[in-house]
């Protein structure tokens, strides 16, 4: 489990591909520094394993499912990615709460750069795009990003100087993939209300018909096996 705070911005040195996988080695520092081997680091957004610990970084296999979901397929030797330790159990939690499961892959579709602000437009699959709403959270190629709003399944971020400094995301164009999570606390709540649970902003004469009607479908099957 992650935070989408990115800790650090390490560099791709070097990338071992073949027909159905490939190694990637990653240059860094902060992040390595208290990691043993089989410890996760999120590398832009993407949960990663660490399988070898060679000094001045970390390198991480990457299997066939991995390359076709998510954008790291994309990185070349010298490309910048956002890196994060899986989070502690007594530190902080200043993001939200990332899985480091990549949902899919959206693209930069606008980049507006005002005093003060970057807003970048991504365009996101349906998978994604029905969990956001205005305000919400994103994952951003790792990064935890308030979404300023959403139409038509394009979102808009806004990026302050901090983040353009912390992070890979200054060096994103249009036209450039990222990879997206959504907030996992969207996908359950969408479970629990598909499978027949009242919410609680529903009026009270709608969630006491809601409650008949399961009511009357559970004495429904009882009858059905007596």
């Amino acid at each position: 489990m992650f935070t989408g705070i990115v800790e650090e911005v390490g560099r791709v040195v070097a990338i071992d591909r073949h027909e159905t996988h490939a190694r990637l080695t990653i240059g860094c520092d902060t992040v390595v520094a208290d990691v043993a081997i089989g410890d996760s680091i999120a590398v832009d957004g993407c949960c990663l394993t660490a399988t070898t610990l060679p000094g001045d970084g970390f390198t991480a296999d990457l299997m066939a499912e991995t390359l076709r979901a998510t954008s790291l397929g994309d990185l070349e030797v010298g490309s910048p990615v956002n890196l994060e330790r899986a989070m502690r159990a007594d530190a902080r939690f200043g993001g939200h709460l990332v899985q480091g499961h990549v949902d899919a892959v959206g693209e930069i579709v606008a980049r507006e750069e005002l005093p003060g602000t970057v807003f970048v437009s991504v365009r996101a699959p349906d998978e994604v795009a029905r969990y956001l709403v205005d305000k919400g959270s994103v994952t951003v190629n790792g990064t935890s990003l308030t979404v300023v709003d959403v139409a038509d399944g394009v979102f808009r971020v806004g990026l302050i100087p901090h983040t353009l400094e912390a992070t890979s995301l200054h060096a994103v164009a249009v036209g450039d993939r990222v990879n997206l999570e959504a907030d996992v606390i969207a996908k359950y709540v969408e479970r629990l209300l598909g499978g027949g649970a009242v919410s609680p902003y529903t009026s009270t004469a709608a969630a006491t018909d809601a409650v008949a009607a399961t009511n009357d479908a559970v004495a429904a099957a009882g009858q059905d096996r007596s």
